[in-house]
Parts: structure tokens; C-alpha cells; sequence
């Protein structure tokens, strides 16, 4: 971007780039945003087998393929197998890489729908920035619900040094996925003996299907989490994005100020938090 040091980065596998799939829903929402188009340019899709980097290859100009020995992600890996935690920890080992590199980040689930540009969000003073399946608190306050989902995260030794301890800490904490070890390890002191500064991001802006944004003109990003089945993602999702264009169009027909709060979000549907466990 700008600084030549900051990326966005998703990770996606055959599953999720079916045609129709998530991944064609997660570009278009870069489309349709307000103020998103030109942020695709610095979008790096990291592929996990050679079919979801086939399919990246075909329809944007920059794909990553990240391989692990031994195993095959290719397959719709169902929340908590064995497939899916090998998966975010894959992950995890990777954008500690990408810190090391000297690149500042945005990872994106591929089932958030970009709706604003994120940047002018963040707090400048973070060094580790991660939204919420529930906000709760202030943004220093730990006690919020963390979702891995999406993260903001700038290349310090800092940050290196923290990436570290949460993938060696899966270690400590066996059959847990990323976002829960990141729930045990919050309250540890090496957090505070490293100086990372920790923020968690409201969901007034970085909503989700857990806890919807009620406001459509404050949105910037919006999460299918709290979903459970690939077919109940896509359903909502693509609410999400009727949801926007409608109002976009009504914005860009010389809509009210205040728009936002006098229209709502038809989702979640098929998932959202009384349907869905958290993730």
C-alpha cells in the first residue's frame, strides 16, 4: 500500500473457491464497497491446495500457494476436526512469517464481506488489533470475544515475538483452534513483559452475523461467523450483499443522512448466534 509495508491477506482452500462459493462473494463485496475497489490490488490470496490456486489464478492477480507436508486441505473441513485446526495453525506459523518479512498486515477471513475501508478504524497505537465475535468493553479491555477472523497486525519484534508464543502455545492447550489458545493466552504475562499493545475492534464497525452492526452507515466490515454448514454461509451472505447494494443505492440516489439507522440488515438468517455456535 502506501507505506510499501502493508498487505491484506485471506486464506482459502478448493472449498471455498467453488465457483459461486465464498470466494466469488468476498471479491464482489471489495466491488460493491464504499471506497474498497482499489484495495484489492493489495489483496494476497494464500491458497491451500493446488485447485484453490488454480481458481485464484483465473479470476485475480495475486495468489500465494502454502503448502503443509502431509496433509491435504482441499476438502470442506468442518469446524474443530482435525483438518481445520491444522489449518489455522498453518496459518498462524505463516503470517509469523510474513511479520518477519517486515510487512504489516490485515488478514481477512474469506467470509467477510468488505464493506468500507478498514483503515481509518484502527487505533494507530496498536500493535495486535482483532475483531469480536461479541464486543462487551473498551478496546484495551481483555475480557472481550476475539474473533481471528479478521486482525490488524504490524510487523514489530513485538508482534514476531507474539506470534511465537500462540503457535507454540497450542502445544499447552491440544484440540484447540487458534482463536481459543488466543483466549487462554491474553491473560498471560509475557503479554504484558513484551509491550503489545492489544486492541479489540468494536463490532459498531467490525460487525458479524454474532453480533450484527446496527448502523449501515457506520459499517466497514461484516462476518459470517456464529455459522455453522458452507450452504448457511452463502445463503446469509449473499443477504448481506442485497442488503448493501440496496442501500448504496438509496446513499447514491441522495439518501438522508442518517440512513443507516433507519434501515437493517435482513440477516442473520440462517445463522447468527441463538441458531450457531461461536466461530
Amino acid at each position: 500500500m502506501k507505506d510499501h509495508r502493508t498487505i491484506i491477506l485471506t486464506t482459502l482452500n478448493a472449498a471455498w473457491t467453488e465457483p459461486n462459493s465464498i470466494f466469488d462473494l468476498f471479491l464482489e463485496s471489495f466491488r460493491i464497497g464504499n471506497q474498497t475497489q482499489s484495495l484489492l490490488k493489495h489483496l494476497v490470496v494464500v491458497a491451500l491446495d493446488q485447485k484453490a490456486y488454480s481458481r485464484c489464478l483465473d479470476v485475480h492477480p495475486h495468489c500465494f500457494a502454502l503448502t503443509a507436508d502431509g496433509v491435504d486441505f482441499s476438502g470442506l473441513a468442518f469446524f474443530m476436526s482435525g483438518d481445520y485446526l491444522k489449518m489455522m495453525w498453518t496459518r498462524i506459523d505463516f503470517l509469523r512469517l510474513v511479520l518477519e518479512m517486515g510487512y504489516n498486515f490485515v488478514f481477512t477471513d474469506a467470509d467477510i464481506m468488505w464493506l468500507r475501508d478498514p483503515f481509518p478504524r484502527f487505533y494507530p497505537d496498536g500493535d495486535f488489533q482483532i475483531a469480536c465475535d461479541l464486543y462487551k468493553h473498551n478496546s484495551t479491555n481483555l475480557h472481550n470475544y476475539p474473533n481471528g477472523g479478521f486482525t490488524y497486525v504490524k510487523s514489530n519484534n513485538r508482534t514476531i515475538q507474539f506470534y511465537k508464543f500462540w503457535y507454540t502455545a497450542k502445544d499447552y492447550f491440544p484440540g484447540k483452534h487458534d482463536q481459543d489458545v488466543f483466549n487462554k493466552i491474553k491473560f498471560n504475562p509475557f503479554i504484558d513483559e513484551i509491550g503489545l499493545r492489544v486492541r479489540f475492534l468494536d463490532t459498531v464497525y467490525f460487525g458479524g452475523f454474532c453480533e450484527p452492526s446496527k448502523d449501515l452507515d457506520l459499517v466497514v466490515t461484516m462476518h459470517a461467523n456464529c455459522c455453522v454448514g458452507l450452504k448457511n454461509k452463502i445463503h446469509d451472505i449473499k443477504m448481506v450483499i442485497e442488503d448493501w447494494k440496496r442501500y448504496m443505492a438509496l446513499v447514491g440516489g441522495g439518501g438522508e443522512k442518517n440512513l443507516g439507522r433507519m434501515l437493517s440488515w435482513t440477516v442473520p438468517r440462517r445463522c447468527g448466534l441463538k441458531k450457531n455456535s461461536t466461530h
